[in-house]
């Protein structure tokens, strides 16, 4: 973990966002990015189990429900390492602003949450870099559930289906979730993670969040009028 221990010292940003679906995270990083475009500022977006070399085998496995605990935990680990050396490095030598919509953080918690050893999850992506800044997007499993039942249903491994806790999908959901939130609010501390609550209203959540970004951006020089005027 020593290197995810330390400041970076690359020239760029990286801003990351947490939180279990439905927190609204996603939107709220998208309403960043277009902000900060809108500033003519570098800036790119990358997101979570999204790498070419391992994605679809990930899906794979998943439809066919094959995924373990440290399974789930060393693809995801995989798919990290090809983004963070094809995509987020570079993008941070060459100074651009990198916003990851989930980071190590996102298995520290699931991984965790499905029984995996604490220590070995981090030792696993200790190869990761320190972000500027990682918000938290708190929401309970309750809301959570509420807001993604209104387009579809919880998915198998979502749901913790694998872990055998309910029969019913949707108490299994809030199950898992739990535990999924419990190493997060474990993590605010340990990593110095910013919370957000995500029962805010999208504009009061955007404001905040854009104050956070923007004073961090300030402690590299980069100055950005207009944070509350222009949501």
């Amino acid at each position: 973990m020593l290197r995810f221990s330390k400041d970076h010292k690359l020239q760029g940003v990286l801003i990351c966002v947490e939180g279990i679906d439905g927190s609204g995270k996603s939107t709220q990083l998208d309403l960043l990015y277009s902000w900060l475009k809108s500033k003519n500022l570098d800036v790119i977006l990358t997101q979570w189990n999204s790498s070419e070399l391992i994605s679809q085998t990930t899906k794979r496995a998943k439809k066919k429900n094959l995924l373990s605990g440290r399974t789930f935990s060393i693809l995801h680990a995989v798919d990290f390492a090809d983004r963070l050396e094809r995509t987020i490095i570079p993008a941070l030598k060459a100074g651009f602003i990198v916003l990851a919509d989930r980071y190590v953080y996102t298995a520290f918690a699931r991984d965790v949450a499905r029984e995996v050893d604490p220590k070995w999850v981090r030792n696993m992506y200790g190869f990761a870099i320190k972000p500027d800044l990682t918000v938290y997007f708190d929401v309970s499993a309750k809301v959570s559930l509420d807001r993604i039942c209104t387009n579809r249903q919880p998915k198998f491994y979502e749901a913790g289906m694998d872990l055998k806790l309910s029969n019913n999908p949707y108490k299994s959901y809030v199950i898992f979730q739990n535990r999924v939130i419990e190493q997060y609010k474990n993590m605010i501390d340990e990593y110095s993670l910013v919370q957000i609550d995500a029962n805010e209203t999208i504009h009061q959540k955007q404001q905040y969040f854009r104050k956070l970004v923007a004073d961090v951006l300030k402690k590299r020089g980069i100055e950005i009028n207009e944070v509350e005027n222009d949501i």
